[in-house]
């Protein structure tokens, strides 16, 4: 049995992807924060032309932290 593990053992590689449930979930999170901020759901960057809400929110929440 340890013979045969140790020849196949070269050919595995890492596990790829995600460890954690977290970082997904931060990201995704994230994602669809700046979705709704472009599509004008918050009151941040309304003022601002579409190409540019993206920028205007997040000086808007710059500047109130």
């Amino acid at each position: 049995m340890i013979e045969r593990w140790r020849a196949a053992r070269p050919r595995l590689r890492p596990m790829r992807g995600p460890k954690r449930l977290r970082p997904p979930q931060t990201i995704s999170t994230g994602h669809a924060l700046v979705r709704n901020i472009r599509r004008g759901h918050y009151e941040l960057g309304t003022d601002a032309e579409p190409q540019r809400r993206l920028e205007a929110a997040f000086a808007e929440l710059a500047h109130a932290i």
